[in-house]
């Protein structure tokens, strides 16, 4: 099961990083069509119900294939989602098993509302006292700073954590986040933000400890996600963002290596986790694992992104 509750989702993190000396996040994102063909032999696309039920198969294989070598699964909400309620019950039981096998769950749902609708969202999702149970959530903040408050709120509360967008990694995050307004770009302006609100959710033995130990970080439990797409600005927010775990996205098959990524670290190899998707979960359709069960490249894959990061961070 997971880290007990008591202590805060940053902590829980770092528990979970240094007991795996990995900091890879396996993203979840069941694409029906490139799954195996041992998964989808003899299902209808259409049959909805059917999809979904071989999809949570999957999801499972590849939490079972991975636990060894990730912390953090990140199930992406949007491909359950579109399989309609049987999606949402398959997304659930995902949920429920990568917790049963020791891993932090951070759904990938961008959510972001303001007023009693973002208090839904931060109740529904966050904790072990919500109805999905996730430990974190990806939050979109780019209706203001108000709609912030709620997740911070219940992070603190249910010792949970959210990953807000900061600097995203698609080629269009620039038409907005680059924008400059008095002196600093939007993305500067969310990370300040971020930075506030993670150092307000640092747990007492973070503010005991300067550099962390054992029994605390020096990182709150509000996140940034920092593509790996952008290795200059996420060198920059790492400094702007001390208290701030960073979540990088685009590493691997966006083109993000492990020499970008490392910019997101701190001296001691903490601070951020770099998420990978098709890189993994697909991994079988690489000329580098022919041969193998998928499985097996599956958790080959990981375990080589682990060492990958390990080499280019301390």
């Amino acid at each position: 099961m997971n880290t007990p509750a008591s202590k805060s989702f940053g902590d829980r993190l770092v528990d979970a990083v240094r007991a795996k000396k990995s900091a890879v996040c396996v993203g979840l994102d069941p694409r029906w069509g490139s799954l195996p063909d041992a998964i989808r032999s003899g299902i209808d696309a259409n049959d909805r119900r059917a999809v979904a039920s071989a999809t949570e198969c999957y999801c499972r294989e590849v939490i079972d294939a991975v636990a060894a070598f990730a912390p953090v699964v990140k199930p992406q909400a949007a491909f359950f989602e579109q399989l309609g309620p049987s999606g949402m019950v398959a997304l659930g039981s995902v949920i429920q098993y990568a917790r049963k096998a020791g891993l932090l769950v951070l759904l990938d749902g961008k959510r972001g509302d303001i007023g009693t609708t973002a208090e839904a969202y931060a109740d529904a999702y966050l904790g072990n006292e919500s109805a999905w149970q996730c430990d974190a959530l990806t939050v979109n903040p780019y209706l203001g700073d108000d709609t912030l408050k709620p997740f911070v709120d219940v992070c603190k509360s249910r010792d949970a954590g959210i990953f807000v967008l900061v600097k995203t990694s698609n080629p269009g995050s620039g038409y907005l986040q680059d924008k400059r307004i008095e002196g600093r770009t939007v993305y500067e302006q969310i990370a300040d933000l971020v930075e506030q609100l993670a150092r307000q959710t640092l747990s007492d033995s973070s503010l005991n400890s300067a550099s962390g130990s054992a029994s605390g970080s020096r990182y709150g439990s509000v996140g940034a996600v920092v593509g790996a797409t952008y290795p200059e600005q996420l060198a920059k927010l790492r400094a702007r963002m001390p208290s701030t775990w960073i979540l990088i996205p685009g590493y691997g098959a966006q083109g993000g290596t492990a020499a970008d990524v490392a910019h997101g670290f701190d001296s001691q190899g903490l601070g951020a986790i770099v998420n990978s998707s098709r890189g993994i979960i697909f991994a079988y359709q690489s000329p580098r694992y022919a041969g193998l069960a998928w499985q097996e490249a599956v958790a080959q894959s990981t375990q080589q992104m682990a060492t990958e990061l390990q080499a280019a961070t301390a």
